[in-house]
């Protein structure tokens, strides 16, 4: 069992190194140190014998919506529970919230399906594509794969899954895999 805790603004760093050695791997996408100092309130971490080992974080993107991002587990460290303590600590987070809907892009849809999410259209999450996915330098041609875990029963969406969609002018198409 890992304990896991808030994210301290001197975790930024060993953060920073986790995520870029997976995304220079392709199995999430790159975050700006910027970026996760300035979201160091949503982070979680775990450490052993004081070296941070897992990290994720839990970002609100509305008042019934939730996404977790940048989840990345040490490479030592793989299949020993950490990913899923951290999904389970933000997942325990946003039911305190009264969120209805968590969701995920990533490159590894098993973990989260093993976690209670389910596969979806990423036109689930309008604010997530239309705000920061258009920004992405991958938006047309994105490998990431959408998943949700519902919270309360109103919160499921009927929007049909397709292999893409084209938003004008660009094309954004669903593919396998993900991680992000």
């Amino acid at each position: 069992m890992f304990f896991v805790e808030a994210a301290r603004l001197s975790d930024g760093e060993a953060i920073h190194q986790l995520v870029t050695y997976w995304a220079d791997n392709g199995d999430m996408l790159h975050r700006p140190i910027g970026e996760i100092y300035e979201a160091i309130r949503d982070f979680k971490v775990v450490r052993d014998e004081g070296r941070l080992i897992g990290t994720g974080s839990l970002h609100i993107m509305g008042s019934d919506l939730a996404e977790i991002r940048s989840l990345a587990v040490s490479a030592d460290t793989q299949a020993k529970g950490v990913g899923a303590a951290i999904v389970a600590s933000c997942m325990r987070d946003a039911e305190e919230m009264e969120l209805e809907r968590v969701f995920a892009l990533t490159f590894k849809p098993g973990f989260f399906e093993k976690q209670g999410f389910r596969v979806a259209n990423v036109m689930e999450f309008p604010q997530k594509v239309w705000n920061e996915c258009v920004r992405c330098p991958f938006f047309t041609n994105c490998k990431e794969v959408a998943v949700v875990r519902d919270l309360r029963p109103s919160a499921t969406l009927a929007v049909p899954m397709s292999r893409g969609f084209s938003p004008s002018p660009a094309r954004y198409e669903l593919g396998e895999g993900a991680g992000g």
